[in-house]
């Protein structure tokens, strides 16, 4: 949710800009109202929209991770978490609402109290005062008043307002009306309650707010000539009402603008061609959302059979391919369908952790405890898993630490014309005393263990205490194993550059492998590996 409205707070930056810059001295002024709603409007639909004809594709499994390597202590009772989360690729956590959730949703609460008590204002001014029909237009007359606004077909007179403007000003208030302009208001109106906090949008209102009484004057000077309309503007003794979704007449900060704009010379039809920015600027954003990482949606037929979405993972291994996929379509369909919850049970004889999605009605055994999973977007989904007395299930068990973990890995960092993906390679780079093996998959297991055997006796712990550091600090080392065997383009993110610079040293230490094979030649493969440093105080 929150990087859905990171994204209309930035689409509405581009939109405001493009207007302010191009659009804005123009007297195109319906071409420019239509452009504020219409951006406006698509600024919360264009994050939805994703293209796949521009649609980046990732190949799956370009770059092999190796199990992660812990250096230091994990308390036994949070080992059990952190694997499982591991296998899963989830923050799991106790069900708890976030604080910018109680912040938002205050805020939404608060915004909808203040749009009540102007809209019972506004009838109450309806109610409480003199008003009679012109035909199918109330004017209801505002007792010791001179304000003069409107809103949908009532139209609000002060009494101090003389016999001479009233003509001028009820003709101002009738195009308001006939164009429809309280439904503008209206629409921001709304937007303003559930984005209380965005700035842009009280800007997105105030300058539809002047398109209309620009609208409103050009009709209205026809008729009285410009010199007697600016009179009319100019005498009077303001009193501005602040109801933000009615057309007021006499609004101090926009007269200066008004009559700027009535003695503006009309814009020439060639300037209609800035218009025309807006293709490059919704084709960029359109480009922006449908390069996003992402699962396509899943259709309701298959929701159906949730059969699909049900698979087992071995702590021992992980996931494979094939399962990733599963996982990918099971997270997906849990994420965007809040009627339906995670079943994740442990089998503790064999080891592994079975998922299957269920109605949230379903009944389900009392040893299973309720959590919590989110991603790195802040979207949850509630599962349910029998952690019943983890920790002696823990002390009872040999667990393999060295788990796999999906990282975000950008492809272009390993862009060589002679690499191959882990996923479809022959022959995978392994040390000398790993190559007796019999299977691949046990190549590849003993190869993971030296890489972290040798990464826990090398890694210099005592940068914890050098730098003052506590807690978990987790390292991503990315590199690669060349058609010699070598260690090459190594790269790191910590959350400290001395880290980082560790990490690099380390890793470039590790000695020389067989290189991997494909199609019977030697070729560079790319690996990531996560490294967590667990500092106990």
């Amino acid at each position: 949710m929150l990087h859905y409205i990171l994204q209309i707070i930035a689409f509405q930056v581009v939109f405001l800009l493009v207007y302010d810059v191009f659009l804005k001295r123009e007297t195109f002024f319906n071409y420019n109202r239509m452009y504020l709603l219409g951006t406006a409007i698509l600024s919360f639909v264009l994050p939805f929209i994703k293209l796949d004809a521009i649609k980046a594709v990732v190949p799956e499994e370009f770059v092999v991770v190796l199990p992660e390597v812990i250096i230091g202590n994990i308390s036994q009772t949070k080992e059990l978490d952190r694997q499982i989360a591991l296998q899963t690729e989830i923050v799991m956590h106790e069900p708890s609402i976030p604080v910018w959730q109680i912040v938002f949703y205050s805020g939404v609460a608060f915004a909808t109290l203040l749009f009540l008590f102007k809209f019972m204002k506004l009838y109450w001014l309806k109610s409480n005062n003199p008003k009679r029909w012109s035909g199918n237009i109330l004017i209801v007359k505002l007792l010791k008043s001179n304000a003069a606004f409107s809103f949908f077909n009532t139209v609000f007179l002060g009494e101090k307002i003389s016999e001479e403007e009233q003509p001028t000003i009820l003709k101002h208030e009738l195009v308001h009306i006939k164009q429809w302009h309280s439904i503008d208001l209206l629409l921001f109106e709304f937007m303003r309650i559930v984005f209380w906090f965005n700035p842009l949008v009280y800007m997105y209102q105030n300058r539809i707010k002047a398109l209309h009484e620009y609208i409103a004057d050009e009709t209205a000077v026809r008729q009285n000539g410009k010199k007697n309309y600016y009179q009319q503007l100019l005498n009077q003794v303001f009193e501005t009402n602040n109801i933000s979704f009615t057309n007021t007449f006499y609004k101090k900060s926009l007269i200066k603008k008004r009559i700027n704009m009535l003695r503006q010379s009309k814009s020439k039809q060639i300037a209609l061609i800035k218009y025309l920015l807006l293709i490059p600027v919704i084709f960029s954003m359109l480009l922006y959302v449908s390069c996003e990482k992402g699962v396509s949606e899943i259709s309701t037929e298959q929701t159906l059979n949730l059969e699909q979405y049900s698979y087992t993972v071995s702590l021992k291994s992980g996931m494979n391919a094939e399962t990733k996929k599963i996982h990918d379509n099971y997270e997906h369909f849990l994420y965007n369908n809040k009627d339906y919850v995670s079943w994740a049970e442990i089998n503790h004889e064999s080891d592994e952790i079975s998922y299957s999605i269920h109605h949230k009605d379903e009944k389900l055994s009392e040893e299973f405890t309720e959590t919590e999973v989110g991603n790195r977007d802040g979207n949850t989904y509630k599962m349910y898993m029998n952690f019943k007395s983890p920790f002696d299930f823990f002390a009872s068990r040999k667990f393999n630490k060295n788990l796999v973990e999906i990282e975000d890995i950008n492809p272009r960092d390993f862009d060589g014309k002679d690499e191959v993906p882990y996923a479809v390679i022959d022959k995978a780079p392994t040390y000398d005393e790993c190559s007796n093996l019999s299977g691949e998959k046990e190549k590849k297991k003993c190869t993971s263990q030296e890489i972290a055997k040798f990464v826990n006796k090398n890694f210099n712990i005592d940068l914890a205490e050098k730098l003052n550091l506590s807690g978990r600090q987790r390292i991503t080392v990315l590199f690669k194993i060349d058609e010699g065997g070598n260690i090459a383009s190594v790269k790191a993110r910590a959350p400290h550059p001395e880290l980082e610079e560790e990490a690099k040293r380390v890793i470039n230490m590790l000695p020389k492998m067989i290189p991997g094979e494909h199609a019977g030649e030697a070729v560079t493969v790319p690996y990531t590996l996560p490294i967590v440093f667990q500092i106990q105080p």
